[in-house]
């Protein structure tokens, strides 16, 4: 078994560990990344692909402004451009109150200057002229966008390798603990630990199982497996410059420059402990309601659908920042099938607080402690 000593253990080669292991190699920290499998090959590369901020809960605005900037310098980042454009990320009303309601969001969040145009029904069967009479409304994010996760995600790790990042893949993290001075694990293929890797700080970016590992240090959350319903047709004539999602949700699509359009909504089913697929009901559900929204997809062949595992907290907002239980950990997992956009960003700020200990970004309501139990009060 070979020994190796690192600065940070980052567990989880999605974009956030990724991105973590990224910042800390470039900032001069010995690092070492380990993932299950391939890097960026789990909810980070299967995802929907989309880059937005409108929509997101306010509190997670800071992080998805600071992520903005970060996909605007992607090419010197990691490399390639991974087909990010800022598209625009138009968001649809199908009734009057979803007008309103996105009319309340862009008030709501203009503190953010996000630039959104919340837009009556004239005007948008003017500018898209496609869309189906379904859609009264609609609100747009001009510089929101769109990119390929399945290029995306692990340029991150092999951008982080660059930098001089140790990165072990289909490395099964086999056991771990803490000795009171640092954490130890050991890792390997075929159940064999082939590593013994030992750090003073770990992160947690495992994902949907990163709730296993919180709770090997005492902080046991209610974290559930999600499994979106995932499609793309055949390639079509270029129609839809934009990037789409619905108030309310239910599907969000958009279509690629070389004329397949990539659908998503609803729920896939579990296989077993690491494989999902899209059910039929789901995908039968999303086939109806995107020939409702865009009628140019009627008569479409879907040439491939798939799915994924992402995990999902109560209050559908991740869990990022220190651990209240073990000094040295720290976690960012709990994403909610939301985190492409964001996880530059979260990499960034876990990389800053092993580094310093603080973030230059609020966090506010990502605090592992509020799942928690607390102390009853003694009178």
């Amino acid at each position: 078994m070979q020994t190796l000593d690192c600065d940070v253990l980052v567990v989880g080669g999605g974009i956030v560990g990724s991105s973590a292991a990224l910042a800390l190699a470039r900032s001069g920290s010995k690092v070492v990344l380990i993932e299950r499998d391939l890097c960026g090959s789990r909810s980070s590369g299967v995802n929907f692909g989309g880059v937005r901020r409108q929509g997101r809960p306010l509190n997670q605005l800071p992080l998805a402004q600071r992520a903005h900037g970060i996909w605007g310098r992607l090419p010197e980042l990691i490399g390639i451009n991974g087909e990010y454009q800022r598209s625009g990320h138009l968001k649809l009303a199908r009734s009057e109150a979803d007008l309103a309601s996105l009319e309340r969001y862009r008030e709501q969040s203009a503190a953010f200057d996000l630039g959104l145009q919340v837009l009556g029904r004239a005007e948008v069967r003017r500018r898209w002229p496609w869309l189906g009479e379904v859609a009264v409304g609609g609100s747009l994010c001009p510089e929101d966008g769109q990119a390929n996760p399945r290029l995306v995600s692990p340029a991150f790790a092999r951008a982080a390798e660059r930098a001089g990042a140790h990165v072990l893949e289909r490395t099964p993290l086999l056991a771990l603990a803490h000795d009171g001075q640092r954490f130890v694990a050991e890792a390997g293929p075929d159940g064999q630990a082939s590593w013994r890797l030992r750090a003073p700080q770990l992160i947690n970016c495992a994902g949907a199982w990163a709730g296993q590992l919180a709770a090997q240090f005492g902080e046991a959350v209610p974290l559930v497996s999600g499994h979106p319903a995932m499609a793309v047709t055949e390639p079509l004539p270029f129609f839809a410059p934009v990037s789409l999602g619905v108030e309310g949700g239910g599907i969000y699509g958009r279509q690629v420059r070389r004329g397949n359009f990539v659908l998503g909504g609803g729920s896939g089913l579990a296989l077993d402990g690491q494989r999902a697929r899209s059910s039929s009901e789901a995908l039968l559900k999303l086939s109806q309601q995107a020939v409702e929204l865009l009628p140019a997809l009627r008569g479409a062949h879907i040439i491939r659908t798939w799915s994924g595992t992402e995990g999902y907290l109560p209050d559908r907002q991740p869990v990022l920042g220190a651990s209240q239980q073990r000094s040295g950990l720290w976690h960012g997992f709990g994403f909610a099938g939301a985190g492409f956009q964001i996880g530059p960003a979260a990499g960034e700020v876990l990389a800053e607080l092993a580094l310093q200990g603080r973030s230059s970004t609020p966090l506010d309501g990502f605090d592992i402690a509020r799942f928690q139990p607390t102390e009853p009060s003694r009178s």
